[in-house]
């Protein structure tokens, strides 16, 4: 199941007293942000003073995938920031949606670092230069991938947890520059026997590599501006309601993501003859269901109609 079931319930994350949960994950988000942002740019920072020693293409190709991962913290940093503000009359369901626009960013960042990674291996395919230190080159690509997996697990663990599309398709990107720094230190072995093209053969390879990284990223973000959710979601909400006594029919549910907050909006059938206050307790029943049940989700919207309007459109199970 593609959704979040770590992520805290907010069905009830108004109490007095309390700090709101979503303030809570936004700030978890912000930190990861700055702990792997501050250990990519060291990665890519060492990265490069060996690449323009060397004359390494791969480890250049690798060191400029590293610059870009770190570089997307910049509108993630924004993005979760803007994501604090409170709903107004303009953005009714709030500031979420600023962290769909940052993966935009990021997605479009990890493009770049590809084409750049292309024209690099490709020049030095045509007019191939000697390596030098290729000994440190292979350990330089042997630490960046140690610390870009660390970073890409911390990334990918926090982004499951808060629910943040943005924050796991960083993850992702930075794992995959760890896989591509062990591809650098492939090249390195292929000069150090005497194979020359292999430095810039693996940073075409390394090329292919971001280029996945940016389909599979590419669809996640875009999923989430298209209100994609996993239909187990659905199915999720309609077992943990369609027993409550008094519900006759689920009638209708949508779903969305906004930010790294799961919003629902469900519409319910009831017996016509029931009272305005009878329809409203069964609403809290809905809604303690859902708490129990579904603790991904972090709000909640419930329509009432009588049984004779929902036509043939049920979704019950």
């Amino acid at each position: 199941m593609k959704v979040f079931p770590d992520e805290p319930n907010y069905a009830h994350s108004t109490e007095h007293g309390t700090v709101d949960p979503l303030i809570l994950n936004t700030e978890r988000g912000k930190k990861a942000i700055k702990v792997s942002f501050l250990g990519l740019a060291a990665i890519a920072s060492a990265q490069i003073v060996i690449a323009l020693i060397s004359g390494s293409s791969a480890l250049l190709a690798d060191t400029f995938h590293s610059l870009s991962d770190a570089v997307t913290a910049v509108p993630l940093w924004i993005a979760f920031s803007i994501a604090n503000r409170k709903p107004d009359k303009r953005f009714t369901y709030g500031y979420g949606r600023a962290e769909d626009v940052a993966g935009l960013a990021i997605v479009f960042l990890i493009l770049i670092s590809a084409l750049f990674a292309a024209y690099n291996a490709i020049s030095l395919i045509l007019e191939p230069a000697a390596i030098a230190y290729v000994e440190v080159v292979a350990i330089a690509g042997i630490v960046g991938f140690a610390g870009n997996e660390m970073i890409a697990q911390y990334r990918i663990r926090t982004g499951r947890e808060i629910g943040s599309a943005a924050l796991i398709a960083d993850g992702y990107h930075a794992r995959t520059d760890g896989l591509t720094s062990l591809a650098v230190v492939l090249g390195a072995i292929g000069v150090w026997l005497g194979y020359p093209l292999a430095d810039p053969v693996v940073a075409i390879l390394i090329t292919l590599a971001i280029l996945k990284v940016f389909w599979d990223s590419g669809k996640l973000v875009f999923g989430r501006l298209m209100d994609s959710v996993d239909p187990e979601v659905v199915d999720d909400i309609v077992h943990a309601i369609g027993h409550i006594e008094g519900v006759l029919e689920v009638a209708d549910v949508k779903v969305r993501w906004i930010g790294h907050r799961m919003h629902a909006e469900i519409t319910i059938a009831v017996d016509s003859g029931l009272s305005v206050s009878e329809g409203h307790d069964i609403t809290i029943e809905v809604r303690e269901s859902l708490a129990r049940h579904v603790t991904y989700l972090s709000g909640t919207t419930i329509h009432v109609e009588p049984l004779e309007a929902t036509g043939k459109c049920s979704l019950q199970v």
